[in-house]
C-alpha cells in the first residue's frame, strides 16, 4: 500500500503581505509554484486568508501577465485591446465562451497530433523541443489549417450575431442603430 496519498486540491491562502501559503504542504510558495500546478494539471484554489474570497482568477492573470512580459508574448497589443473592448459589451459572455471553445479546439488538435506522432518516436511523448522541430517543418501547413478554422469560426460567429439581431428585431419590433444609418 502506498502511504503517500495525493490530496485532490491545493488550497492556497493569500496573505495581505502578498505571500501565498499552500495548506497541503504547509509552506509558503511562489507564483512559479502555482504556475507549476497549472502545468501539471493539479487542482488548486487561491483564497484570501482573511475574507475567504476566491482569488484564483486574479492569480492566473498575474501568471499570464508575467509570461507576457517575460519573453515572446502570446497576445499582440491589438488582440489585447480587442479583448478589453468586449468588457461591458452585450456580447461579453458570448466572447468568453467563444474564446474558451476555440482554445479547447486548438488543444484537441494538438492532442490528436501528439497521439498520431507518438507512434513515430518510440512511444515517447512530444517534448517542447520536439514540438519546436515539428512546427518548424509543419508550421506553414498548421497556420493554413488554423487560418481556415478561424475563417469558418468567424463566419459562424457573424451568422450567430446576425440571427440574434434578427430575432431581437422581430421580438421587439424596432430597428437597430446600424440599420437606421443604412436607410
Amino acid at each position: 500500500m502506498n502511504s503517500t496519498k495525493k490530496v485532490s486540491k491545493h488550497l492556497i491562502k493569500k496573505y495581505p503581505n502578498r505571500r501565498l501559503y499552500d495548506t497541503q504542504t504547509s509552506s509558503y510558495i511562489t507564483l512559479a509554484d502555482v504556475k507549476q500546478f497549472v502545468m501539471e494539471n493539479d487542482d488548486f484554489a487561491v483564497v484570501d486568508a482573511k475574507t475567504g474570497e476566491d482569488l484564483t482568477r486574479s492569480i492566473l492573470l498575474q501568471i499570464i501577465l508575467e509570461a507576457e512580459a517575460g519573453g515572446a508574448p502570446m497576445f499582440s497589443s491589438v488582440a489585447l485591446a480587442q479583448i478589453i473592448r468586449y468588457y461591458g459589451h452585450a456580447m461579453q459572455g458570448m466572447m468568453g465562451s467563444y474564446l474558451e471553445k476555440n482554445i479547447q479546439a486548438f488543444i484537441d488538435i494538438q492532442n490528436k497530433l501528439t497521439e498520431g506522432a507518438n507512434g513515430g518516436f518510440d512511444g515517447k511523448a512530444f517534448s517542447p523541443e520536439m514540438w519546436t522541430q515539428f512546427m518548424n517543418v509543419q508550421g506553414p501547413m498548421m497556420q493554413g489549417m488554423m487560418g481556415n478554422y478561424i475563417d469558418q469560426s468567424k463566419n459562424l460567429f457573424v451568422q450567430m450575431q446576425e440571427q440574434m439581431q434578427s430575432q431581437s428585431k422581430n421580438m421587439f419590433g424596432f430597428p437597430f442603430p446600424a440599420e437606421e444609418k443604412k436607410k
